[in-house]
């Protein structure tokens, strides 16, 4: 009899499998999506899933995209599980993102800034009005671009300040960073783990946190000192050959939340810093996340430490999404037997009160 059901278990998951394979194309008569389409026309979704799966390939992340029918946390989950497949053969250099080749630099803090500000292509400025016109293949006009920026003439503004000693120092550490894809996640989780956490974290948790500090719920007040988007180059250094070599270019967003800090005994009043780098071009999430990692430094800082956004442990456990998927998907494979206990235990209690 087990026999007999495990392989009707099996026929009915193979027949789930085609069904899906079937939805997911979807009425042959329209043409199939090919994955080229979805890396040069979904570019924001394939941020995503290359952000939240930890890996930087344009091409897997649109397949995995389209074999997860655009579902963008499954998309991340098939994407960071290959990852896993994966040799590390060597490690990066830290990456210079002062010397990005911007398409993109807005700063709220400074109008005329070094270098300017450069919007790039962005949806800032548009009226949020459906472009029915969309419903065509229609040719679109290639965009004007202003001319090469001289990259050299555009300091980031936290270094701005920094000369000014208005904003807190930027201190790195000579020990070798955590690793989160090979060590489980420890507390106490030091800056660089915590970051790596945000950088991999869904996007749309981290909005809602960040939103909760702007709401009075971390006590902060922050401003975007800059956000700059563009290609960096990727270096590694290769034992073999004792000096370091390009093996490519990543784009990148990063954020640099300038917020208030009133000093303490030991520091002077001075702006304080929170930090965001993201794959590709995601700069919302990029925001969200530096103002996470400025919320989560409230401790360190001497600050109370009272709201969601500024409990490291609660944000670092829920904010990855295959974690979060797995555990409330779990909710749906069987659980009969505790159910059956459950029942039977609000029954006897219900037994109980109409007899008391």
């Amino acid at each position: 009899m087990a026999y007999v059901a495990v392989k009707g278990g099996e026929r009915a998951i193979d027949n789930a499998h085609a069904w899906l394979a079937a939805e997911r194309r979807g009425d042959t008569a329209a043409p199939a999506l090919c994955v080229g389409q979805i890396e040069q026309q979904l570019g924001r979704a394939v941020d995503r899933v290359m952000a939240e799966g930890s890996l930087y390939d344009r091409e897997l992340a649109a397949l995995a995209i389209k074999q997860a029918q655009g579902d963008l946390i499954e998309a991340a989950f098939l994407l960071r599980a290959y990852r896993t497949t994966l040799p590390r053969f060597a490690h990066s250099s830290p990456l210079e993102t002062a010397a990005m080749r911007i398409e993109r630099r807005v700063s709220a803090v400074f109008k005329d800034l070094p270098g300017g500000q450069i919007l790039g292509p962005t949806y800032d400025y548009t009226h949020r009005l459906l472009d029915f016109a969309l419903l065509q293949d229609q040719p679109v006009a290639s965009g004007s671009r202003s001319e090469t920026p001289d990259f050299e003439t555009m300091p980031r503004v936290p270094d701005i300040l920094g000369a000014e000693g208005l904003l807190e120092a930027d201190v790195g550490s000579d020990g070798e960073p955590g690793d989160l894809t090979r060590d489980p996640l420890t507390f106490p989780a030091q800056r660089d783990v915590r970051l790596q956490a945000l950088a991999r974290g869904d996007e749309g948790f981290l909005l809602g946190l960040g939103y909760s500090t702007q709401r009075g719920y971390g006590g902060s007040h922050p401003f975007a000192g800059e956000i700059r988007m563009g290609q960096v180059s990727v270096e590694i250094e290769p034992a073999e050959l004792g000096f370091s070599i390009d093996i490519g270019d990543l784009v990148l967003t990063e954020c640099q939340m300038v917020n208030q800090f009133k000093g303490s005994k030991t520091v002077p009043p001075q702006f304080t810093r929170g930090y965001g780098l993201v794959f590709g071009f995601g700069e919302r999430k990029a925001m969200a996340m530096a103002l996470v990692d400025r919320a989560m430094r409230a401790g360190e800082l001497g600050e109370d430490v009272t709201a969601p956004a500024q409990n490291v442990e609660f944000v670092l456990y829920h904010s990855d999404n295959i974690e979060a998927t797995g555990f409330v998907e779990h909710l749906k494979l069987p659980h009969y037997v505790d159910f059956q206990s459950e029942l039977q235990n609000v029954r006897r209690m219900r037994a109980e009160e109409v007899a008391g």
